[in-house]
């Protein structure tokens, strides 16, 4: 890749308008800085973004009900009412919401259309990752689904095996809810422990149904996990699994809420930690997936310390530019920043200078986060074959 990119970054502006207000965690001033970093750092030069169009009604209904989808669309000139998870803090209503929340699921549909096509084999739409939404109602400010649309179109065109999965530290809920019984699609979530945050769901034993037993795979962390224990886990579980399920195309929801600083979650990890969790999602789909990896963001609410600088690295693993942790932030980046944020102290660098490096699981000594790479391994690996007790599994 390199110079001869082999991916697509899907953007337009009008993105910027799936926007719940001001006062909204969900603000996409995240977008905006991250795409401005990702230029102002190099990652972008002679990257010609591809602008999507609305998802059609017929691909929305791939994951949603066709009320649902006239209640999203009737709900800001509705004097009444609308129900379906609509109109509340979470997720109110807003001008256009229906345009706006298509339109972000026409950019993941169209990362999905151009991996599929051979056009690209890596497919990235930050303002996606969508992954709470239901069938029939929004939820956790997720109002289409967009990573399981994009996910229903691949098993439509040309592929059997799809693999998903989900670093944002809250549960995958509406992927794993549309794909639950399907055989076809590996879901995997890591993610805070369910007793300790929304949406209360996502724990070990959540297995998926009758036709898919051990294709949904949940990892929750403790409160207060790092980057070394996360990195543990997610070494001891996922790559096995991948490898067992041989998927074609990968699709990851890459929100970056488990950093430290989120003001809605409770991990610990580090923009070091996060981009070293973007490498090994590449390496992944390098190695199981002939390279095809379809990219989604998703939550993430330090909007200025934290999210446009791991997006930004996200963006250049993408593309195969990454960026060192100590790169100094651009000057007319911060600059800019300072106008917009001026009570909020800016990062230095493109880290925060931590060692996200672990200790494999199966040798050593204990940690912490043991009991729980124990409990997912003993539920889910012989369900595919693997020996839960062998490291080498």
């Amino acid at each position: 890749m390199g110079d001869g990119v082999d991916a697509a970054v899907v953007w337009d502006p009008a993105l910027l308008g799936y926007d719940m207000g001001d006062d909204h965690p969900f603000n996409p001033i995240r977008l905006e800085l991250t795409l401005r970093l990702a230029r102002s750092l190099g990652v972008l030069d002679d990257v010609g973004f591809l602008a999507p169009e609305p998802a059609a009604d017929a691909d929305l209904a791939r994951v949603h009900t066709a009320e649902y989808i006239a209640a999203v669309r009737a709900a800001p000139d509705a004097s009444w009412g609308v129900g379906h998870g609509l109109g509340t803090a979470d997720n109110p209503v807003f001008a256009d919401m229906h345009a706006a929340s298509a339109l972000v699921v026409g950019g993941s549909l169209l990362a999905a259309e151009r991996i599929a096509s051979g056009a690209a084999r890596r497919a990235v739409n930050i303002a996606g990752g969508l992954h709470h939404a239901m069938p029939d109602r929004a939820a956790g400010f997720c109002v289409y689904n967009d990573c399981a649309v994009a996910i229903s179109w691949l098993l439509d065109h040309g592929f059997d095996r799809v693999a998903y999965v989900d670093v944002d530290v809250h549960h995958g809920d509406g992927v794993q809810t549309a794909f639950h019984d399907d055989p076809r699609v590996l879901t995997v979530s890591l993610h805070q422990h369910p007793a300790t945050l929304w949406p209360g769901t996502g724990s070990v034993t959540e297995l998926g149904g009758p036709a898919a037993q051990g294709l949904s795979v949940n990892v929750p962390f403790l409160p207060g996990t790092k980057d070394p224990e996360w990195l543990r886990a997610f070494h001891a579980t996922v790559p096995s699994l991948l490898a067992a399920f041989r998927p074609q195309v990968l699709v990851t929801q890459c929100g970056v809420d488990t950093h430290e600083e989120d003001p809605l979650a409770d991990l610990g990890l580090s923009v070091d930690g996060q981009r070293e969790i973007f490498r090994v999602l590449r390496d992944l789909a390098d190695r199981h997936c002939g390279g095809r990896w379809l990219v989604t963001g998703g939550g993430g609410y330090q909007l200025v310390r934290v999210v446009p600088r791991s997006w930004a690295h996200l963006l250049a693993i993408v593309l195969d530019r990454d960026i060192p942790v100590d790169t100094p932030l651009p000057v007319d980046w911060t600059t800019s920043v300072r106008g917009l944020a001026p009570n909020t102290p800016l990062p230095a660098t493109m880290g925060d200078g931590r060692d996200p490096a672990f200790e494999p699981w199966g040798g050593g000594r204990d940690q912490a986060v043991d009991a729980v790479i124990r409990d997912v391994r003993a539920a889910v690996f012989p369900l595919h074959g693997l020996d839960p007790d062998d490291p080498r599994d």
